[in-house]
């Protein structure tokens, strides 16, 4: 009899279903938390690097002072990099299409365990 009362008291007993419901939820909420800044950074570091080669493609048609050569080129490319952490490579070259420039850089991903780094390439070329 008295396990069945204690049974009875135990299912109608809220007094730490707050505690339990957010000891479940917290992982799972910050990990999605955490995901989000890290694909915010990935969106940018991606959107500047990609400015920035195409800003160098567009210096090295029109702008014959400043970009005349393949390594003013390159210089003005890596300044005009204003994204996190990554360390970009820029070549730039004359091509088919016009004067080329292509970004490489790797996005390091060192909070997910088993990826190092996320390569990322971006090319421009303006005629």
């Amino acid at each position: 009899m008295m396990a069945k009362a204690f049974l009875r008291r135990l299912a109608r007993a809220q007094s730490g279903a707050t505690a339990i419901e957010f000891a479940l939820v917290l992982p799972v909420l910050s990990m999605m938390i955490l995901g989000s800044i890290w694909i915010g950074l990935l969106v940018f570091t991606v959107s500047s690097l990609d400015y920035s080669v195409q800003s160098a493609a567009r210096c090295s048609a029109v702008n014959e002072q400043l970009c005349d050569t393949t390594a003013k080129t390159v210089a003005y490319a890596e300044q005009r990099y204003t994204g996190p952490g990554a360390t970009p490579t820029f070549t730039a070259a004359a091509s088919d299409c016009g004067h080329s420039v292509v970004g490489e850089a790797k996005f390091d991903l060192a909070v997910v365990p088993g990826i190092k780094a996320m390569p990322l390439k971006v090319s421009a070329c303006y005629p």
